[in-house]
């Protein structure tokens, strides 16, 4: 045993403590004096210790300027393997001589974080006049290659390969047998220095054989139908533009014209998956009709749906300018009537060809892929269109108004009952795409997560149920979203905003404190969600003991039980933990995400089981009892919940029409 000698002060707070409290009520002692005692007892660091000073960091990676690069790059990419997901890509790039660094895009717009897969970009190698030229990976910027082109050298090659994943636990999968979304910040690198719109490319693709795809991208030149190799050469355009063009491509293809100019372009795992009826093709014709009267101006040359049907491909919703990568199930057609669950996404992310990508708040927008992009706006670019993501999908007829309060519903309570908002306000979870980039959270009612997406939303109903409330009925957000976003009409560059921007044009409308408003319900700490919009659209929040069709639907799609507002968990259907919410029954009991629920009340676990313990339980006023596994460990839990099952309904209060259900009806 080492021994050590004891300092004197270290000495009385040891007979203190051995005394009892007694000790400190006799002489009260103030927290002062104990942490004098304790810092008397720290020990100093001998001057003789290693004090390192730092290395300098010298950034060498040229700022972007306005000018044009010095040429055309040349793109050339073979996407025939997709059974192993492996993109093989040429690029070639006018150069000149000395230093050059080439960039993999990092900081990705709609993403609005650091995201590019950078692990994902292998075998890079740099070739002129038959020589490899070395590059070497910036020390702090590992999306950045530095190079030096040698005298006389006016042309590099840099070929590569973009290997996507092909399992889950690595990341989205964009390619499968039957279908590939490519999606060209995956595999362009481009030089450093310049604005990226000053960049131009010429893309070409090499197709599987028979293949077919959609995009925005205009087409220069292709490969007869049927004839190999299938190659599609595109037209020449600025970077920018290209990353904001992507391609759906597939065996199993088929397009509808939405209105003159809009296309919706379906790819499918089979082709039945397709069969689309009168009736859906009307609906989303309507979010057409209604988005364009809503806004007035549309800012496209045309506009390209990429919607992929398929169970193999990793699902997306993704916005774009002049068009939008959307991933739905391969029932989506075929088992319309079973669910609207999801319908919404079409409507989402159209909105954000007007909100986001033509308005585009101005501390996102950046020159290049390199700068850092700032999200603190975003619950506009996101909060709002979630608005007219379900009031679109509402108006056009993708859902009935009965699906749009059954929805509202479900994000009212949760967000009512999201225990995080004590300590983070929601201005806060705008930086949530840059901290957490969507990675699983263990306790995200307390953690927060993208939450200006959904309150954003219940902010932007609070908005539209006052303009409805205080001129009376003559204003509404439709008067905001047709000045704000239906300016230009054809304009498709950006259009930046700021905070002074939003609440000026609001003013304009209505004059009201709008900055204070905003500041309330954004930057303040809160035990409820914003949810005034409820009583003044004529209803009211209630829970009842039977669930909503539209939470039904929900429990499907994820093949879950969410009894978030009772027991305070979401299992899967074979009793998996998905979800504790903070300070509920569930999470005083100790039970975590990754837990297992495996009996209850001594039988084996089912999703009815568990409701019927629920019910029993809030007659008998005896606890619930559960058997759960945590890795290999085995413990019973016993809770003392005895209020019985709780879903969120909207209940309409008195007769007539309401404010709600004139904002959710189709324009004339």
């Amino acid at each position: 045993m080492t021994t050590q000698k004891r300092s004197k002060n270290s000495i009385v707070l040891e007979t203190m403590i051995q005394q009892g409290g007694s000790v400190f009520m006799k002489y009260h002692l103030s927290l002062l004096a104990i942490a004098t005692v304790l810092a008397g007892h720290v020990q100093a660091a001998p001057a003789t210790n290693s004090a390192p000073q730092p290395t300098a960091i010298v950034d060498t990676i040229p700022s972007p300027i306005d000018k044009p690069y010095l040429g055309v790059i040349n793109l050339n990419v073979d996407a025939i393997d997709t059974h192993r997901g492996i993109f093989r890509v040429t690029e070639t790039l006018p150069v000149q001589t000395g230093p050059l660094t080439l960039l993999y895009p990092e900081w990705l717009p709609g993403h609005h974080s650091p995201s590019g897969p950078i692990e994902m970009l292998a075998g890079l190698v740099v070739i002129a006049h038959n020589q490899v030229i070395p590059w070497q990976r910036d020390p702090v910027d590992v999306y950045a290659f530095h190079l030096n082109i040698p005298e006389g050298v006016t042309q590099i090659t840099a070929e590569y390969q973009y290997l996507s994943p092909t399992a889950q636990n690595q990341g989205r999968i964009q390619s499968t047998p039957e279908m590939a979304n490519l999606q060209w910040n995956t595999l362009a690198l481009y030089p450093a220095g310049y604005f990226t719109r000053q960049i131009q490319f010429q893309a070409t693709v090499t197709y599987p054989t028979g293949w077919k795809t959609a995009s925005a991208l205009e087409i220069k030149g292709l490969t007869p139908d049927g004839q190999s190799p299938n190659i599609i050469q595109y037209q020449p355009t600025d970077l920018d533009t290209l990353i904001d063009s992507p391609v759906m491509a597939g065996r199993y293809t088929h397009t509808e014209t939405l209105a003159p100019g809009v296309r919706l372009n379906l790819i499918a795992d089979k082709p039945e998956d397709m069969a689309i009826t009168d009736k859906q093709l009307a609906a989303h014709r309507n979010l057409i009709t209604q988005a364009v009267k809503l806004y007035g101006a549309q800012h496209y040359s045309h506009y390209d749906f990429l919607l992929a049907l398929s169970d193999k491909l990793g699902g997306i919703g993704l916005e774009h300018h002049q068009s939008s990568e959307d991933g739905e199930g391969p029932d989506y057609f075929t088992k319309w009537d079973k669910s609207a669950v999801g319908r919404d996404l079409l409507a989402h992310e159209y909105n954000h060809s007007w909100n986001g990508k033509f308005r585009r708040p101005a501390d996102l927008w950046t020159p290049d892929y390199r700068t850092p992009m700032r999200d603190s706006l975003l619950w506009v670019y996101e909060g709002q269109t979630q608005f007219w993501g379900y009031v679109l999908a509402a108006r056009s007829g993708l859902w009935q108004q009965k699906d749009a309060l059954e929805a509202l519903a479900l994000v009212a309570a949760t967000y009512d009952n999201r225990a995080g908002r004590r300590w983070r306000p929601v201005e806060d979870t705008t930086n949530d795409p840059i901290i957490s980039q969507r990675r699983p959270k263990a306790w995200l009612s307390w953690q927060r997560s993208e939450d200006y997406y959904s309150e954003g939303q219940l902010i932007w109903l609070d908005v539209d149920s006052l303009l409805r409330q205080q001129t009376h009925g003559k204003h509404s957000l439709d008067d905001f979203a047709k000045a704000f976003f239906g300016m230009r009409d054809r304009d498709w560059g950006q259009l930046t905003y700021n905070f002074d921007d939003v609440v000026k044009t609001l003013n304009d409308i209505m004059p009201y404190d709008w900055a204070s408003f905003f500041n309330h319900r954004l930057n303040e700490r809160s035990t409820h969600a914003p949810l005034d919009w409820i009583a003044r659209g004529g209803y009211q929040l209630v829970y009842k003991d039977e669930a909503t069709d539209w939470i039904k639907g929900v429990e499907s799609a994820r093949h879950a039980t969410d009894l978030s507002f009772s027991l305070g968990l979401t299992a899967s259907d074979k009793g998996k933990i998905s979800g504790v919410m903070w300070d509920s029954p569930a999470f005083n009991a100790g039970l975590t995400v990754g837990s297992e629920l495996v009996a209850v009340d001594e039988h084996a676990f089912s999703a009815d089981l568990l409701k019927t313990a629920i019910k029993n339980a809030k007659s008998t006023k005896t606890p619930i009892k559960l058997l759960v596994k945590q890795d290999d460990n085995y413990r019973e839990v016993s809770i003392p919940y005895y209020e019985g099952l709780r879903y969120p309904h909207l209940e309409k209060i008195g007769k007539g029409d309401s404010s709600l259900e004139a904002l959710l009806a189709p324009k004339a």
